[in-house]
């Protein structure tokens, strides 16, 4: 049985332990920086974004990692197939970008070099602007300007300790915002239209042990009468006993499901084949689909004693998933994503 919180509370204890783990629908645990207890290093805070429609995406991150900051930038093209991204590290940060302590408002803005980037919320809506320069090998830049509207009533939340004292995880996935807005690579602008583009908001926080190895997938459509629906998927994110991160989304409500398996052509004799055909299974029979890829976004950092290996898959889903009260939601064909990451930080 997993372990539903409905009440807000505060996130840890005075050992700075995660005083109550489990999931949540909506943003209970109350998280406060000043009361980590662990080496500053170790701390991990990141605002990701995925916007998106059939043609093209933008992905967006800004993260404060204790030792290292980054501002990246991805821009995908689904009918190349092809993308591009561009990262500006800088070091030791430790909370000099004082990234937002909730998503529900807030601000960060940050620049370094050759970006800018600026996340802001009213409560109401979000705004994305920024400019990345000399982003593509061709050396154009990229400029952007998006808003995000329509938040969901529920969402995926939860809060999962590692197996070391005063280490832990909590994270909200916002999925099927309502994405308004523009991009530009060189002289060449691509649009979001309100009416077929989405977001997906992944909020990190928490106190990261070094080595790390993680599963995570995330799809946002509107079916064929209009709902939005979507699901996140994931593992590998400290001790999950107590709940795991798979959950259903439709038309604003969260609905729960079991432990999602990822199976990934090869991953088991440590050969993954990431641009074959996956599959999405989940223990309560709830989710069961295929994932054709059609991009890998590989775009690793190395040196051996601190490492970012990402592969972040972007392909077609189609199967089947059930809501809560049994209706059954058929997927043909929808763009979705799911990576697997290895990271010592």
């Amino acid at each position: 049985m997993q372990n539903e919180i409905t009440t807000r509370q505060p996130l840890l204890d005075a050992q700075g332990n995660i005083a109550n783990p489990g999931y949540a629908k909506k943003l209970l645990w109350e998280y406060n920086r000043e009361n980590i207890t662990a080496n500053p290093t170790r701390i991990k805070e990141w605002d990701y974004y995925y916007i998106g429609c059939d043609e093209h995406a933008l992905c967006l991150t800004v993260a404060d990692m204790g030792y290292v900051g980054a501002l990246s930038i991805s821009v995908i093209d689904f009918v190349t197939p092809s993308q591009f991204t561009n990262s500006s590290i800088f070091f030791f940060p430790m909370g000099k970008l004082k990234m937002p302590r909730t998503t529900e408002y807030g601000d960060v803005s940050w620049r370094n070099g050759k970006t800018e980037m600026t996340f802001t919320c009213d409560g109401k809506i979000r705004h994305l602007t920024g400019k990345f320069y000399n982003a593509d090998k061709k050396g154009h830049d990229v400029k952007f300007d998006v808003t995000l509207s329509d938040f969901p009533e529920e969402s995926m939340v939860i809060a999962t300790p590692f197996d070391k004292k005063g280490y832990f995880y909590y994270n909200q996935k916002i999925n099927c915002m309502t994405a308004e807005g523009w991009f530009t690579v060189g002289d060449k602008i691509k649009k979001f239209y309100p009416q077929t583009s989405l977001a997906t908001l992944d909020w990190g926080r928490g106190v990261w042990t070094y080595d790390n190895t993680w599963y995570w997938g995330s799809l946002q459509t509107h079916l064929d009468d209009g709902s939005k629906f979507g699901w996140n998927i994931g593992y590998g994110f400290g001790n999950t006993s107590a709940a795991s991160e798979d959950m259903l989304f439709y038309n604003g409500k969260s609905h729960k499901i079991g432990r999602t398996k990822f199976i990934i052509p090869g991953d088991d004799a440590g050969k993954p084949e990431y641009m074959a055909k996956w599959k999405f299974i989940s223990e309560d029979g709830r989710l069961d689909c295929t994932f054709k890829p059609i991009i890998d976004r590989y775009e690793p950092f190395d040196l051996k004693v601190m490492c970012m290996i990402p592969h972040q898959v972007f392909g077609y889903i189609s199967g089947k998933c059930i809501l809560d009260d049994g209706t059954e939601i058929i997927l043909k064909q929808r763009l979705g994503f799911a990576e697997k990451v290895h990271n010592k930080w």
